[in-house]
């Protein structure tokens, strides 16, 4: 089968690691007898000063042409000053690139590998056999909706950022949550700040009523700040998670301590529910930054970078197989006891970007070719 594949590597160290996800794919290709083809793309920083704009229209044009998009990271710390008069959009391109193609639902898996059990700050009674989903609704709230300004004035400085939600984009996210919670453990949790947001009134009435149409999930209704004190002590009691964009983009991040780093997260940002086999556009992409002090390097960890490709392959290809022998090809190495610094533990044998990668493409392609 033959794929069209977007590569947006970004700034920072995602030039690196996205060419560390296209290796992982093209092993995959030869084994299992598919053609990737890889074109690159121009955002954040990078374009900006090549183009004038963070998100020009010809990776937009290049976007919609292809399968699935594969990115990197965007930021750079020169830009990230207050009161520059020249400075890319809010968000580097990557904040309205989800926006155009309607990628509403970022799913972020949390899984904690089991060599990495003794890896973690983590009591290992505490974080054995963590696997969660947090399901981050992604193209409404805080980040999109207007009025958002800065006001400066004789009188002093005053912002603004509303937080608006439709029913409509509540409903669909949740949705996807139930759908997720009734393919694996059928356990939801449903996070919010009811009673203080009016906005998350109205986001736990919504859930509620969808969880009406899912009988066989158990639904659970918290507020985020027990979620995020329930995410360190009693991680393993979570299954599904789904929630607004600020809330997810938080919790996510502190949930990536529970997989030993940050890189160790993937993540897809879809434009529907995602089925086993579906073809849904997705885009796909670890949850770290840019990293600009590790650009160059060597040194990032490239395994979240592989396993967002692993997700394409399940949910923007259909190709389940493909996708799980990935994720074997990763849980392998890493008991064999390799490891990038940032998983680094005593004994273990430290690899860079490209070692790592290399590394896992090579057992990728190990044993028998597929027909």
């Amino acid at each position: 089968m033959e794929f069209s594949i977007t590569v947006l590597p970004g700034d920072g160290v995602g030039p690196e690691i996205t060419a560390e996800g296209a290796k992982a794919l093209k092993a995959i290709g030869e084994r299992f007898h598919h053609e990737f083809k890889f074109r690159n793309g121009s955002i954040g920083a990078a374009a900006f000063e090549r183009l004038g704009e963070a998100l020009p229209q010809e990776t937009i044009d290049l976007c919609k042409n292809s399968d699935a998009v594969l990115f990197g990271a965007v930021g750079d710390p020169k830009y990230e000053q207050p009161g520059l008069k020249s400075r890319p959009e809010l968000g580097y391109g990557i904040i309205r690139l989800r926006k155009t193609f309607g990628l509403f639902a970022n799913l972020r898996p949390v899984r904690l590998f089991p060599s990495l059990v003794n890896s973690t700050n983590f009591k290992p009674e505490v974080v054995e056999g963590v696997d969660i989903i947090i399901v981050r609704e992604l193209t409404g709230g805080l980040y999109f909706a207007e009025p958002k300004q800065l006001f400066r004035s004789p009188e002093g400085r005053r912002s603004v950022d509303t937080l608006a939600y439709s029913e409509d984009e509540i409903r669909r996210i949740v949705r996807v949550g139930f759908e997720l919670a009734g393919s694996r453990k059928k356990k939801l949790t449903s996070v919010d700040k009811f009673q203080i947001l009016r906005s998350s009134d109205l986001w736990r009435e919504i859930a509620m009523e969808v969880a009406s149409e899912y009988p066989d999930v158990e639904p659970e209704y918290i507020l985020v700040d027990n979620c995020a004190m329930r995410l360190i002590q009693h991680p393993t009691d979570f299954d599904v998670i789904v929630t607004e964009n600020l809330f997810g983009d938080i919790l996510s991040d502190e949930a990536s301590m529970l997989a030993g780093s940050l890189g160790m997260m993937p993540s897809a940002s879809l434009s529907g529910i995602p089925k086993v086999g579906g073809k849904l556009f997705g885009l796909y992409e670890p949850i770290h930054g840019s990293a600009p002090r590790r650009a160059g390097l060597n040194m990032a960890n490239p395994i979240a970078t592989i396993l967002s490709a692993a997700m394409m392959l399940r949910y923007s290809f259909g190709l389940i197989e493909e996708a799980k022998r990935i994720e074997d090809t990763v849980n392998q190495v890493l008991e064999e006891g390799y490891r990038t610094y940032d998983i680094m533990s005593e004994g273990k044998s430290k690899l860079g970007t490209r070692e790592m990668g290399d590394l896992i493409a090579s057992r990728i392609l190990q044993g028998s070719s597929k027909t």
